[in-house]
């Protein structure tokens, strides 16, 4: 694959002001989408955002771009990513734009494309805008300019989309729900989606104010939604990460329901509702073993991509599968959504949890996780690869010997700092311990 300039793996990301997250930056960005989307059919583009405070600035440098290519615009105002993956079908747009550092802090931001059909941008199209990035901006003529219009009903529709994925025949009517949005895109729609549905609702995360996105709140810092549920007495809880296309969960008892168990709640119930259709789960490198080795108890077949949700996404639409995701919550479901969407994942567990007439503990109770212990390893930037050296390799084979069929071992760059990440799991939580630290340390006297 052709060396990419500005894009990874879920769009373009960083701190704001820096390289590539500044005004002018992403005005050429806009301009240059705008340009190579229009040489494709497209007429219309919509924006959506979540709630950091440089979302407006980012936001405007967007319009101005698009506009000078000659494309309409129509702003969607603070939305969660799946919901702006939607409400692009829905409109009938031709492509979507997310402006979200999803889970990451306030400071920085990103920028990530959806294509007509709710899919990210195909290759060849980030590799036009790049190369376009490297031409002079210029500006259509005025009575050719794009015009932009403010969307004002898009939360109603994604609402609305959020409970159709929810069986009719079945209500949350009982359910006592502590939903904690992290002060993201779902402020204004998870608590709605849930109480319409029956469910008594109780928020954290709800007030944004720009600066608290992720601020110890939502899927990456799960104390808050364990510590409410625990208060409340609740039934279970949803945590959402800042734009919503992720879910961690809480069951009554105050413990974490992660991705890998999210998957084995919804794959099994889709088996056992004729559902599956002879497909199977692709989960990622990460994945625990014990939900691969779960998932072959019930002959669900299972594939592991490379991390990262566009990977899951590939290797989903390579086998023909449907369901996939991350340890992290990020959950997909192609039968009912086009990228991952949080508030579609709860939903489908609760849903099963409805079916078999169990509560969130019991149904998550069908593997116990293998022990995992991960260490990072920062190293020079521009010294040689940690992974191609004799000494890591050696130590990694005696690792992956030791352990047997009752573990394994991962060692993996970062796709964005200089550190190579050592994770170790098996079924003992001490060898998994033991063999992380004995590999981390001849990892550091490489790097260093």
């Amino acid at each position: 694959m052709t060396e990419r300039k500005y894009f990874g793996t879920d769009g373009i990301r960083g701190k704001v002001g820096l390289k590539t997250i500044n005004p002018q930056f992403v005005t050429k960005l806009g301009w240059a989408a705008g340009k190579v989307l229009a040489g494709r059919g497209t007429n219309k583009v919509l924006i959506g955002k979540d709630t950091r405070i440089s979302g407006y600035m980012l936001e405007s440098a967007l319009e101005a771009g698009l506009s000078a290519a000659g494309i309409n615009i129509g702003l969607l105002g603070p939305m969660p990513t799946p919901a702006i993956a939607y409400l692009t079908k829905t409109f009938r747009s031709e492509a979507g734009i997310v402006i979200s550092a999803s889970h990451n802090p306030y400071y920085d931001n990103g920028i990530k494309f959806f294509s007509a059909d709710g899919f990210k941008l195909d290759d060849d199209i980030e590799l036009a805008i790049e190369a376009m990035m490297d031409q002079p901006m210029e500006c259509v003529a005025s009575d050719k300019l794009g015009k932009a219009t403010r969307i004002n009903d898009a939360a109603g529709r994604y609402i609305e989309f959020c409970k159709g994925a929810f069986p009719s025949e079945l209500s949350l009517k009982g359910l006592k729900i502590v939903v904690d949005c992290a002060h993201g895109a779902t402020y204004h729609i998870a608590p709605n989606v849930l109480s319409e549905l029956g469910a008594e609702v109780i928020e954290i995360g709800t007030k944004p104010d720009g600066l608290n996105i992720n601020d110890k709140v939502g899927a990456t810092s799960m104390k808050a939604t364990v510590d409410k549920v625990l208060e409340e007495k609740a039934d279970l809880g949803f945590a959402l990460d800042g734009d919503g296309d992720r879910i961690m969960m809480v069951d009554h008892l105050g413990n974490v329901i992660d991705g890998d168990q999210i998957l084995f709640i919804v794959a099994r119930d889709a088996l056992k509702s004729g559902r599956l259709n002879g497909g199977g789960v692709v989960g990622t490198l990460m994945t625990n073993l014990a939900l691969e080795n779960a998932l072959a108890e019930l002959g669900i077949p299972f594939e592991r991509s490379k991390v990262g949700d566009r990977y899951v996404m590939e290797l989903l639409q390579q086998k023909g599968w449907a369901i996939g995701g991350e340890s992290s919550g990020h959950i997909l479901n192609l039968n009912l959504a086009s990228t991952g969407d949080g508030m579609v994942a709860g939903l489908q567990v609760i849903t099963a949890m409805l079916r078999a007439n169990m509560n969130l503990h019991d149904i998550s109770s069908g593997f116990v996780k293998y022990p995992q212990t991960l260490i990072n390893v920062r190293y020079d930037a521009g010294a040689t690869n940690p992974l191609e050296d004799t000494r890591v390799d050696d130590i990694t084979q005696m690792a992956e010997q030791a352990l047997g069929k009752t573990g394994r071992v991962l060692l993996r760059k970062s796709g964005t700092e200089p550190l190579l990440r050592v994770m170790v799991e098996a079924e003992d939580e001490a060898n998994s311990k033991d063999w992380a630290e004995k590999i981390a340390e001849v990892v550091r006297k490489v790097a260093n």
